[in-house]
């Protein structure tokens, strides 16, 4: 017999949202996760008073009404506005490249110099690799300065051998503003993520420590279909092979001071520095309506 008619595979923000929708829709559902505890990537866990988020910090943003709205039934948000710097030969710069960056680069004050000098240093061929692809973007100098080291340590290769889509749009933004995202809605959970989902998962089933690829014909069994959220390649049996998924390590440390580095995140671009930053990671925007249509749709 089908006990549900859904079978959610992955805990993280896809999952619980799919699993909170359907539920609302009247639907039952299951959730399962391999991990240990719900939120995915998103998890956060109290430590000394304080929200790790263990897998790397995560910002919310969204100019969609309807998914502020949604994910403010779960939580209150805090303002945070997520406005990086890079350490970079000894000196700090603003990212997203606006003119403060411009400014701290060249000492130039107007959107016209900065342009100029931008257009001066690009790349005119067309480009083959990342490196050319990003000179033909931002020229030599914030490329040198401010991506080349960074991405190379980042991904582990020579910039000339990593692919052009890679870095296919950087943004330049021509005024004082280091805002690093342009959404309406940002913020992080006030309380943090992992109470969130508790709240998203309310009245739903959820089963940890499953791993639903060990028992492939169980899980098809008990459900009508299956929302499947993990590795894509490792579903298929590695048919084509194993993706070539980025990974990160993350270190935590405690230091005995009130405020370590004077701003939430800095990007350390020098390959002299064995880590890349204090990283936030970006949440995959929700796809609200799309989900809801499937469900309605069944």
């Amino acid at each position: 017999m089908k006990n549900y008619d859904y079978l959610i595979v992955g805990c993280g923000l896809f999952g619980a949202t799919f699993a909170r929708l359907a539920t609302d829709n009247g639907k039952s559902c299951l959730v399962i996760d391999r991990r240990n505890h719900i939120a995915g990537n998103c998890y956060t866990e109290r430590v000394n008073k304080i929200n790790v988020h263990q897998y790397g910090a995560h910002i919310f943003h969204t100019s969609n009404k309807t998914v502020w709205e949604f994910v403010n039934r779960f939580a209150d948000f805090n303002n945070y506005i997520n406005s990086p710097k890079a350490f970079s030969g000894g000196k700090l710069y603003s990212l997203p490249f606006n003119m403060n960056t411009f400014y701290e680069l060249w000492g130039v004050t107007t959107p016209k110099e900065s342009k100029e000098i931008i257009e001066n240093q690009k790349y005119k061929g067309v480009p083959k690799n990342l490196e050319q692809q990003a000179l033909s973007l931002v020229g030599k100098d914030i490329y040198e300065t401010l991506i080349k080291e960074y991405t190379e340590k980042q991904w582990g290769r020579k910039a000339i051998d990593l692919p052009t889509f890679i870095i296919k749009r950087l943004p330049l933004r021509y005024v004082f503003d280091n805002n690093y995202f342009n959404d309406t809605y940002q913020g992080i959970p006030i309380g943090g993520y992992t109470d969130m989902f508790k709240k998203m998962l309310d009245g739903i089933e959820v089963r940890l420590n499953v791993d639903c690829l060990s028992d492939k014909d169980y899980f098809n069994s008990i459900s009508k279909k299956i929302v499947y959220t993990g590795c894509i390649d490792e579903f298929f049996e590695y048919e084509f092979g194993e993706l070539e998924y980025r990974s990160l390590e993350f270190e935590h440390q405690i230091l005995e001071t009130d405020n370590y580095q004077g701003n939430a995140v800095v990007n350390y671009c020098d390959i002299d520095f064995p880590y890349t930053l204090k990283r936030w990671e970006e949440i995959l925007l929700l796809s609200l309506k799309n989900i809801q249509k499937h469900i309605k749709g069944d």
